[in-house]
């Protein structure tokens, strides 16, 4: 009870409602994910005609834009679900409720660029995905330097730049063998000493002047920077050179300035590259921030509590016409204090919506308050989702606290793209068991690691499907539209999945072949080892796909993910917790009984046989079966294996999920109950033929429901005898209950050397007996090892009391 001290759930209601996306916010979100990766590719391409010291730091770059990329499509999806939480909000309002809405992020930084920018009074709200797009392309697009600004990169070093010159300059590389070289070192060729250089004397004699045409010792000469041309001093035309030592003939002249010359055009036509982007994305219809959207749509500041970390807002001008940015601070209430300005608003009632982001939300409390005036219950409009769950159940804690007149309703909205989607009914479920908590009770929903993506079976999903679409392995399930009568083969997905990660900078180095149809036939580029199990970083690429590419993306995903779980689950190696039994009926068949004693504490842990009866009457089956019917889910109904196993037919009934993704099944078995994992259409079709006839199928659910009371599956010639459960309806359970951790080591140590993998597994289980309501926790210990353990426990029992008799060095 202490480490349950959770409050209830009880009364809250849950509701997830899809967004789907609308015509114009789905051509929209079409045109981004585009215009993102046309954005990618124009940043590749002019990073690589960069010159080496010119190119920007590839890392820095790269995160930035990536960065940018997640905020803009979280800000598309946040923005497709306003008009559905303004009109849920009204609903409310209208009923006598009052409003609640929680957001992740107020995307106040685009708000204040844009005011910096254009001053304090807009034409309409900002729209942060544009700011956003437009800051990252004005502050990071990988421009070349200018003519004047590569000299001085380069530096006063004729040498450097006469080599970078010669290099980038057909026709004009030429040696200078009484110049430096081109590396640092100095030769002892063309060293000269303190002497020579007085004296100006050249080692090579006199030389023609390139303008005189004669050879004159006596007159001092100057050589051409960038070639071995020469000059007498006199002969230069006044003003050609500002000092003694840099001269050019009039044939390198012209190429400097040609050079020039070409540095600066390009750069001007990659600034008109630059300004053609920032033209194309100002003109590019992109939705206005949420925040201020919402607070507009639903009466403006005077009506809305805003409890945010931001400083300002936008609001509708006195006028009507445009928007004025105003500071959320005032004479009277000083910045700090403004959200529990706003809160105490919301509490009195003055303001009947609040909208509450992570920033400015921790340790607000706006439940239905029995000491305040405001007690309407609280409809909680959830508009963001963050990805774990933890975070969006603790913003949820904002609305039901201690001390409430009512619970309050969650609206959990999401939009009908893949991951938002599956990510929604997770949290959902997640608190829809809550209620169980009540009572100190820790089974309440299943563990949060069967639901988090980023988890050991998340990384091993994401590993095995990139490895899939790269035709490195075969896949472990058909990817989505490749089952029988399907559009797609395997080989036509993947080569889809192939271009939809390289869009997204996930596969690098990809060979793009010159004819487009065939352009992904072969697996080309890699996946950096970095990427292969980052699961995070997937999901949020996934965002800057086309609504319908990232869909079955994610539900390919998907599938190998719960997959692996079920796998994990039927080899016993999930660890899900505390496990609930579930049965028809649990009875104790015995006192517990002691198995041993702590000598020093004198607790005893002790074990309980129950007799445990798994089965599904048919009784129950078939009011599940009718409710079926009822809700019309087809292809639900009982069926039979096509073939016969271990001695005889199996049989089992068949209930559609009815849930996006590949068809899906609940199984329910006459010796088991409902199974753990859900059986996809393609399986039960391929093992399993419907039976038409409800009196056939009711002979045979008896029959299998009667056989399996004292018989496993294997049938009366089990190599294991009567201790095998595998199929058995009825079943001793043996409960290690009592003191379990010093006795923890002894009871893995007995397990881990029994023969299946399954029975070495600790699993801690919670159950209730049928006919009293008693509660037992402990330890299951298969059948096979309870010898095995209790032999191993008397051992032990027996050297502690050795050691407490005689001492340690006598016991051993």
């Amino acid at each position: 009870m202490y480490v349950c001290r959770t409050l209830s759930f009880k009364g809250a209601e849950f509701d997830v409602i899809e967004v789907p996306l609308e015509t114009e916010m789905q051509n929209a979100y079409n045109k981004a994910a585009r215009l993102w990766a046309e954005l990618r590719k124009e940043f590749m391409l002019t990073i690589s005609a960069l010159y080496d010291c010119e190119k920007p730091s590839s890392s820095q770059l790269w995160r930035l834009y990536w960065a940018s990329h997640q905020r803009f499509f979280r800000h598309m999806c946040m923005s497709a679900k306003v008009p559905a939480a303004v009109k849920l909000a009204k609903q409310a309002l209208q009923d006598g409720k009052c409003v609640v809405i929680g957001l992740q992020s107020t995307g106040e930084a685009r708000t204040e660029e844009a005011v910096s920018k254009y001053g304090n009074e807009l034409d309409d709200f900002v729209s942060g995905p544009r700011e956003l797009l437009l800051k990252l392309v004005e502050d990071n697009y990988p421009l070349p330097l200018p003519a004047h600004g590569l000299q001085e990169v380069l530096g006063k070093d004729s040498s450097k730049q006469r080599q970078f010159r010669a290099f980038h300059i057909p026709g004009r590389r030429r040696s200078r063998k009484s110049k430096k070289p081109e590396d640092d070192f100095e030769s002892e060729e063309d060293y000269e000493t303190e002497s020579d250089a007085e004296s100006g004397e050249s080692n090579e004699g006199p030389r023609i002047c390139k303008i005189c045409c004669s050879e004159d010792p006596k007159k001092v000469s100057i050589e051409c920077q960038d070639c071995d041309a020469s000059a007498h001093f006199v002969c230069l035309p006044v003003g050609s050179t500002g000092t003694c030592t840099e001269w050019r003939c009039p044939s390198c002249d012209e190429a400097q300035r040609t050079y020039v010359g070409q540095l600066q055009a390009r750069y001007e036509k990659a600034l008109e590259r630059k300004h053609r982007c920032l033209d194309a994305i100002r003109s590019f219809d992109l939705p206005n921030n949420p925040l201020d959207d919402i607070i507009d749509q639903l009466g403006g500041p005077d009506s809305v509590a805003e409890i945010t970390g931001r400083r300002g807002f936008l609001v509708r001008a006195a006028n009507g016409k445009g928007v004025v940015y105003q500071s959320r601070s005032s004479k009277d209430v000083a910045m700090e204090m403004v959200n529990m300005h706003e809160k105490q608003q919301f509490m009195e009632g003055r303001k009947q919506v609040a909208i509450i982001s992570e920033a400015g939300s921790a340790g607000v409390s706006l439940q239905a308050d029995r000491r305040v005036s405001n007690q309407k219950r609280r409809v909680h409009i959830t508009l963001e989702l963050p990805w774990s769950a933890d975070r969006a159940i603790q913003q949820f804690g904002r609305t039901h606290r201690s001390n409430q007149a009512c619970a309050p309703e969650y609206r959990l909205l999401f939009t009908n793209l893949g991951g938002e989607r599956r990510f929604a009914s997770i949290v959902a479920k997640r608190l829809e068991t809550l209620g169980a908590l009540t009572q100190g009770d820790r089974r309440a929903g299943p563990s949060l690691s069967a639901y988090n993506y980023d988890s050991i079976y998340g990384k091993k999903a994401l590993a095995l499907m990139y490895r899939s679409i790269m035709e490195q392995c075969e896949s472990p399930v058909p990817p989505p539209g490749c089952s029988a009568d399907g559009e797609w083969v395997p080989h036509e997905f993947f080569k889809f999945a192939r271009a939809a990660l390289i869009a997204v900078g996930i596969v690098r180095d990809a060979v793009l072949g010159e004819n487009p149809e065939k352009e992904f036939e072969k697996p080309s580029g890699r996946i950096p080892e970095s990427d292969i199990h980052d699961v995070a970083r997937f999901l949020n690429r996934l965002l800057g796909l086309p609504p319908d590419i990232q869909n079955r993306l994610f539900e390919y995903f998907v599938s190998i993910f719960d997959r692996l779980l079920s796998d994990a689950r039927r080899d016993g190696q999930f660890d899900c917790g505390i496990i609930d039994i579930k049965a028809n009926s649990i009875e104790l068949q015995d006192t517990p009984k002691t198995v041993h004693v702590d000598p020093m504490s004198g607790a005893a842990t002790t074990m309980t046989v129950l007799k445990v009866d798994r089965g599904l009457t048919w009784e129950s089956a078939l009011k599940l079966f009718e409710q079926n019917e009822a809700e019309k889910k087809p292809k639900s109904g009982f069926y039979e294996s096509k073939r016969e196993w271990l001695g005889r037919m199996h049989y089992l009934m068949a209930i559609n999920c009815l849930k996006s993704g590949p068809t899906c099944y609940r199984i329910f078995r006459p010796a088991s109950g409902e199974a753990l994992r859900e059986m996809p259409e393609e399986e039960l079709l391929s093992k399993y033929s419907i039976v038409t006839s409800l009196e056939l199928a009711e002979k045979k659910w008896q029959d299998e429901y009667t056989i399996t009371e004292d018989q496993c599956m294997h049938g009366p010639k089990c190599k294991v005898g009567s201790s095998c459960t595998v199929g058995r309806r009825v079943q001793e359970m043996f409960i290690l209950g009592g003191l379990i951790l010093p006795v923890w080591g002894t009871v893995e140590k007995a397990l881990s050397k029994q023969v299946r993998l399954s029975h070495r597994r600790l699993r801690v289980v919670w159950l209730e007996t049928s006919s009293d309501n008693q509660r037992i926790v402990g330890l299951h210990i298969p059948n096979p090892a309870v010898n095995a353990v209790l032999s191993g426990l008397a051992q032990m029992q027996a050297t502690q009391r050795s050691e407490m008799a005689h001492g340690p060095e006598v016991a051993t």
